[in-house]
């Protein structure tokens, strides 16, 4: 088990960039091959995304437990656990806002095509698991 972690922690990393690229290229697939101009609008939701998943991604696992100790004082748990809070919510409303356009683009004709939508939305969900894929195999050690 210990030689899966430490596999894990190799290829982890190439994994969750892998991920996030293909995001972001589905994205670019979809802004570039649209036969109208996408509003800048439209690309909130990943940017906010890759921000999100960055505002997790800098808090390491080993401070969430209730054995770490802080030299910031004895309540500096919350505060790690509020930025997690605060990165997720991030995260869930850039997949709201993401679907939200989707639907809008699906029912107007003169804005953007489906598959822009459809391209954010796939954006956002493999840009923040690319995240929590970092955040499952990155460790200190």
């Amino acid at each position: 088990m210990e030689n899966l972690a430490l596999l894990w922690g190799i290829i982890g990393p190439g994994v969750a960039g892998a991920i996030f690229g293909a995001g972001w290229w589905f994205w670019v697939d979809a802004v570039v091959c649209s036969a109208v101009q996408v509003s800048f609008l439209h690309y909130l939701p990943g940017i906010f995304a890759s921000l999100a998943a960055l505002m997790f991604n800098c808090v390491n696992k080993d401070e969430i437990g209730y054995d770490y100790y802080s030299p910031y004082g004895d309540d500096s748990e919350w505060r790690v656990k509020l930025w997690l809070f605060v990165a997720y919510v991030v995260s869930f409303v850039c997949l709201a806002g993401s679907v939200g356009l989707l639907v809008q683009d699906a029912l107007t004709d003169k804005g953007p095509s489906v598959w822009t939508g459809v391209a954010g939305v796939l954006q956002c969900v493999f840009v923040l698991i690319s995240g929590l894929v970092y955040w499952t195999c990155y460790s200190e050690d």
